[in-house]
C-alpha cells in the first residue's frame, strides 16, 4: 500500500461549451509540466462547459453538449490520462442518459486510460440547476495509492454525502465546485467540518474568476488546511498527501482524543434513525477497509 499520493488541484476558470478538447489537454500539460511528479489531478466542477461570463447556465446549451460516458469526449479524456501518466479528474461532465436525463457526472481516469469511476451528483443546486439527481455514491481505487470518495459541490452541504463515503473507506474526498456565489465563504467551514467528523482528507477545487469565487482548499483529516487559494485568481494547489495521517488519526483520535470512528463497543444496541427510516448498527459502524 502506498502510503503518499501527490495531488495537483487546478483552480481555473470553465472552458467555454464547444472549445476543442485540444484545449483543455494543453491547460493539464501546463499543470503537469509544473508538477511533474503529481499523480492526481483534479479539475473543478463542469470545467468543459462553460457558458459565458457571467455563465448563464442553458439548458439548451448543456443538453446539447451532453454525450453518454462511453462517447467521443470520454474517449478523448481517457487518452489524455494515458498520456500524461496519471490519474485524471477533469472535473464533472454532461452526460446524456439513456432515458433523455441530463446528469452532472464526475468521472474518473486512470493513466492507463481507463474508465476507473464515475459519480452523477445527488444532489443538483436547486432551484437554479437543470440536473437530473443521480441515485448512487462512488468511491475509487487508486491502485494501492488510496481510495477517493467523489463529491460534487452541492452534496457537501448534505453531511450524509460525506458520511457515507467515509463508511466506504475513501482517504479523500475530491469535492470538484462550480461555486459563482458569495456562499463560498460557508463551503470553506464545511471542507473542514466534513473533514474532520469524518477523519477523512477533503479537496475542494473551485473554479476561478471572473466566472467563480476561487479560494480552492486542500484539508487533512483534523480539519488542518494544507493548501488554499487565498482568493479567485487562477492556480495550483500541489499537496503530497500522505495518507498515514489518516491511519495515525483514526487510531489515536483527533486531536489526540476524539476517535469517531471507535464509538461503539462490542454488542451495544442500535441507534434508531428515524429521520432515514434506518439506524446506526455499531457492528457495521467501521469504514470498509482499502483494497
Amino acid at each position: 500500500m502506498r502510503t503518499h499520493i501527490p495531488l495537483v488541484a487546478a483552480q481555473a476558470p470553465p472552458q467555454l461549451i464547444g472549445a476543442p478538447l485540444s484545449d483543455f489537454a494543453d491547460e493539464a500539460c501546463r499543470a503537469m509540466d509544473r508538477h511533474p511528479d503529481a499523480e492526481l489531478l483534479v479539475f473543478p466542477e463542469l470545467h468543459l462547459f462553460g457558458d459565458g461570463v457571467p455563465d448563464r447556465q442553458r439548458v439548451e446549451a448543456l443538453r446539447s453538449s451532453a454525450e453518454p460516458l462511453d462517447g467521443p469526449r470520454v474517449e478523448g479524456l481517457a487518452d489524455l490520462a494515458r498520456e500524461l501518466g496519471v490519474w485524471l479528474v477533469p472535473g464533472s461532465l454532461c452526460e446524456a442518459g439513456t432515458r433523455g436525463e441530463l446528469f452532472n457526472t464526475q468521472i474518473v481516469l486512470s493513466p492507463a486510460g481507463e474508465l476507473a469511476g464515475s459519480y452523477r451528483k445527488i444532489f443538483p443546486w436547486r432551484p437554479h440547476e437543470p440536473y437530473d439527481p443521480g441515485d448512487r455514491f462512488a468511491v475509487v481505487d487508486l491502485n494501492g495509492a488510496g481510495r477517493v470518495g467523489l463529491n460534487i459541490c452541492y452534496d457537501a452541504w448534505f453531511p450524509e454525502t460525506t458520511r457515507q463515503l467515509a463508511w466506504m473507506g475513501a482517504d479523500i474526498i475530491l469535492n470538484v465546485v462550480k461555486t459563482t456565489t458569495p456562499d463560498r465563504a460557508l463551503e470553506l467551514v464545511l471542507a473542514r467540518a466534513n473533514a474532520i467528523v469524518n477523519q477523512v482528507f477533503v479537496v475542494s477545487v473551485n473554479c476561478a474568476g471572473p466566472t467563480g469565487e476561487g479560494r480552492s482548499l486542500v484539508v487533512d483529516p483534523e480539519g488542518t488546511v494544507l493548501a488554499e487559494a487565498p482568493d479567485a485568481a487562477p492556480t495550483l494547489l500541489a499537496v503530497d498527501l500522505d495518507l498515514t495521517a489518516l491511519d495515525r488519526v483514526r487510531a489515536v483520535g483527533t486531536a489526540g482524543v476524539s476517535r469517531v470512528w471507535a464509538q461503539f463497543r462490542p454488542g451495544e444496541a442500535p441507534i434508531d434513525l428515524p429521520v432515514y427510516a434506518g439506524r446506526i448498527d455499531p457492528a457495521t459502524w467501521a469504514p470498509q477497509p482499502r483494497e
